[in-house]
């Protein structure tokens, strides 16, 4: 099935209330079991001196289960959406002690503003929103150094159209129609994994671990990333 792209930002109010009003917790609980088996987070404790970047975070997400499991760790959620960051900055401030650690900033990608090297860089449906997927793979780079780990979770275009109704119906069936319409639009717009291997070897991140999970995901990983070169 072609690719069609989306919108790259879920800048509506109502878009993004509704998708912040959605329970996604089991697989938001997946993803956070996949970031903490990291070489970078791995029997780090609470997680002092550790600085992790959550791309493309919405709402917050897992910015803030990340930031739960490591209380002393610098968490930093980057999104271009201001309507999904207003949510995530209301979440953080109604439990500021609990957040001290975390920050939101609004960032449209490319941007030089990307500054490196982190522990770890996650990742969780940002991918198939950009248009040129190679903005992604660069956003990576300038945030990775040699120690850095990166998770990314995204969804993986199906075959057909009709594959594309069943998982609609599956995993969104009872969701509001906002939610069903939007799905449906990212899982067109979301890429195979043999699309996700090219632009890694045009990124010159080939050594990274592609894989599919279950019958609508992708798994990116890796550790010690090549990242911005030294002025």
């Amino acid at each position: 099935m072609e690719r069609i792209c989306e919108p790259e930002l879920m800048d509506e109010p109502l878009q993004a209330e509704a998708y912040a009003a959605a329970d996604f917790s089991s697989g938001d609980l997946a993803v956070l079991e996949r970031i903490e088996a990291l070489p970078a987070l791995r029997g780090s404790g609470d997680g002092e001196g550790l600085n992790v970047v959550d791309l493309g975070c919405g709402p917050g997400n897992i910015t803030f289960l990340v930031a739960r499991r490591w209380p002393e760790a610098r968490v930093l959620g980057i999104d271009g959406s201001a309507a999904m960051l207003a949510i995530a900055e209301r979440r953080r401030l109604a439990q500021p002690a609990a957040h001290r650690q975390v920050r939101f900033q609004r960032l449209v990608l490319p941007s030089p503003q990307l500054a490196g090297p982190c522990s770890a860089v996650v990742s969780n449906s940002l991918l198939h929103h950009l248009h040129d997927p190679g903005v992604f793979w660069g956003a990576v780079k300038q945030l990775s150094g040699p120690d850095t780990s990166l998770y990314v979770r995204d969804l993986r275009r199906p075959a057909n159209a009709a594959d594309l109704e069943a998982l609609v119906a599956r995993h969104a069936g009872a969701a509001p129609e906002v939610l069903r319409r939007d799905y449906a639009h990212s899982l067109r717009a979301a890429f195979t994994a043999a699309e996700v291997i090219e632009q890694l070897e045009a990124a010159g991140l080939g050594g990274l671990q592609v894989r599919e999970v279950d019958d609508r995901y992708l798994e990116i990983q890796g550790h010690g990333l090549p990242g911005r070169l030294a002025p």
